[in-house]
């Protein structure tokens, strides 16, 4: 049987011993501060804050190119000749990187790829979705693999809240009377996917920690969350409390598995620091 490898981009935010787990191969999107280019996975979160410390402005953010993904599945061929491989993307919605895959797969044969219409948790979803899946059933074939991991892309779910306003107001996402309003009143925006793209959906007033709960609530009424697995993301900043009130509301609405990830730079510049999201897939 021909071995299936899976691949996806860094703003999935997976954790490094999972993919190391499940041999995923993830190739990385782009930071760019000071004109300089830094590779997402490789630049510590902890600059991106300190750049918008320092200037009062926020990194830009660029899609992996074509040619990146030509080397990541020549690299993959050439180290499994023989394997099928499922690319499973960040939104084309959002970034331009879906595209690159697309024309860089033109290529390659036995090479298929799935547009998550995710970012960050929910696009990890989907890729841990597949591993797992490999893992249980190791003679599944490829066709019912990409059946199996389509027929959950509608079913992932994700919401998160931006740690700083800052951030959203340094990158032009929000005006500065909305951004005043919001700091004065400690309104915090919940940010969700509708169809790939990210998208307000309602807001919060308060401190995190009373934001965090209220999210979690809100998530798990609307979505029948399959309570085998959630996943918890964070950017640096969050307060260990709050990853503890989290962590017991999960447990008390019976969760089994329960996966926390740090986003990563790419992403930490659109969350700032202290930033909280949820994700999983429906039943």
């Amino acid at each position: 049987m021909r071995r299936i490898i899976l691949s996806t981009e860094s703003g999935a935010d997976l954790p490094k011993d999972l993919v190391e787990k499940h041999q995923i191969q993830v190739v990385p999107m782009h930071v760019i501060m000071d004109g300089k280019d830094y590779l997402d996975g490789e630049l510590p979160v902890e600059d991106v804050f300190d750049y918008h410390s320092r200037t009062k402005k926020i990194p830009s953010t660029t899609a992996t190119n074509t040619h990146e993904y030509h080397e990541l599945f020549t690299k993959i061929r050439t180290n499994f000749p023989e394997s099928i491989i499922i690319h499973i993307g960040y939104t084309s919605k959002a970034s331009a990187s879906f595209q690159s895959a697309l024309i860089a797969a033109e290529d390659f044969e036995n090479l298929f790829l799935i547009d998550t219409l995710n970012v960050t948790g929910g696009l990890a979803a989907v890729v841990l979705y597949a591993a797992n899946l490999m893992e249980e059933e190791p003679s599944i074939d490829h066709n019912q693999l990409i059946e199996k991991i389509e027929s959950i892309v509608p079913k992932t779910k994700l919401a998160f809240i931006p740690g700083s306003l800052d951030f959203l107001k340094s990158g032009g996402r929000v005006s500065n009377m909305a951004y005043i309003g919001g700091s004065l009143l400690k309104i915090k925006p919940c940010i969700e996917l509708k169809e790939g793209k990210l998208v307000s959906t309602r807001k919060y007033r308060g401190k995190m920690s009373i934001v965090a709960e209220k999210l979690m609530q809100d998530y798990l009424n609307q979505y029948d969350i399959d309570r085998k697995q959630l996943y918890l993301i964070y950017s640096i900043g969050l307060d260990e409390s709050i990853k503890r009130q989290v962590d017991e509301i999960a447990k008390e609405t019976g969760f089994e598995n329960v996966t926390w990830m740090q986003a990563g730079a790419m992403i930490s510049t659109h969350a700032g620091p202290g930033g909280f999201g949820i994700a999983g897939v429906e039943n």
